[in-house]
């Protein structure tokens, strides 16, 4: 008797292969239209710290370093904040008081990037601007990384603060959910065995929950690095490396969004902008690679120690 043929399986497989193509697409053609400013500045374009239309120069230095500044920033904002709220609602929150902090703190994604920047601007800034920066300044202003030379509030941190708050949801999220997947054998084994409830977390929940809470980071960063609105409306947007956090700069996305309308029909221009694309695809990549290696040699340590 003949099969019939598996209409599902065709269904998804061709699913799959549609998602593969608009990935192939889109890169493809990114790479295609900033070939001619690649192929021409080489390593340049990404040392170079002289951006100008009229002279043909383009590097894009400074908006690498503003760009990993703010999601270094961003990072070490969420992160730990997230964690800690994950293992809050996991492990210690009532069911009534994790499910209203949960639904809260979800809602948050629901809220347009441009309202987060509005909310900075005209609330946070002023804060940054009479309290926040003067006091990092004067505490931590003997490190480079933390002098303030900036009083108008804008800038790396502020920009930072509020994409930290668009990026906990994930974080949270992902990681509460992992938390909770950990088995109740295993943390009643361990309670049994005579571990604390935090020694409990801190040694089995935490580092069976490796693989979401990483892949929230992943997600947090990704998000950090390519958003652009709330950036665009709070970081500054002045050329130049910005040497401490407290600086204004421009990052990637922000060079794209505030030339690609006066530079969209020139197509040295337009070359360039997507240059820029290019390369803020390849750091992307690059973080995503770089957190799957060590997530792999912590797995592998965690296995080895058990």
């Amino acid at each position: 008797m003949n099969e019939k043929p598996d209409i599902h399986k065709f269904l998804f497989l061709s699913c799959s292969v549609v998602t593969a193509l608009s990935v192939i697409i889109i890169i493809g053609y990114i790479l295609f239209a900033a070939a001619p400013v690649l192929g021409r500045e080489g390593l340049g374009f990404v040392f170079g710290s002289t951006w100008d239309y009229a002279t043909h120069q383009f590097g894009i230095w400074p908006f690498i370093v503003a760009t990993l500044m703010v999601t270094i920033v961003t990072v070490a904002i969420a992160v730990p904040l997230g964690l800690a709220t994950a293992v809050f609602l996991s492990e210690w929150a009532p069911r009534w008081l994790d499910h209203l902090l949960s639904t809260l703190v979800e809602l948050l994604v629901g809220i347009p990037s441009v309202v987060y920047g509005i909310f900075g601007f005209f609330v946070l800034r002023s804060y940054f601007t009479d309290f926040i920066n003067p006091f990092i300044g004067k505490t931590l202003g003997f490190i480079p990384l933390f002098r303030s030379g900036n009083n108008s509030g804008l800038g790396i941190l502020l920009a930072a603060t509020v994409l930290a708050i668009m990026i906990l949801p994930t974080v949270v999220a992902l990681s509460r959910e992992s938390m909770r997947g950990v088995p109740a054998d295993l943390r009643e084994g361990s309670t049994a065995l005579g571990a604390t409830k935090w020694e409990t977390i801190q040694h089995l929940v935490i580092p069976a929950s490796l693989s979401g809470i990483l892949t929230g980071l992943i997600l947090g960063i990704m998000r950090a690095m390519g958003e652009t609105m709330a950036v665009v409306m709070l970081v500054g947007n002045t050329s130049g490396v910005p040497s401490s956090f407290l600086d204004m700069g421009e990052p990637m996305t922000a060079k794209i969004l505030l030339d690609i309308g006066y530079q969209v029909v020139m197509p040295e221009g337009r070359s360039a902008l997507f240059a820029v694309g290019a390369v803020l695809m390849v750091m992307e990549i690059g973080f995503v690679a770089a957190i799957h290696i060590i997530s792999t040699r912590l797995k592998q340590q965690l296995e080895g120690v058990t």
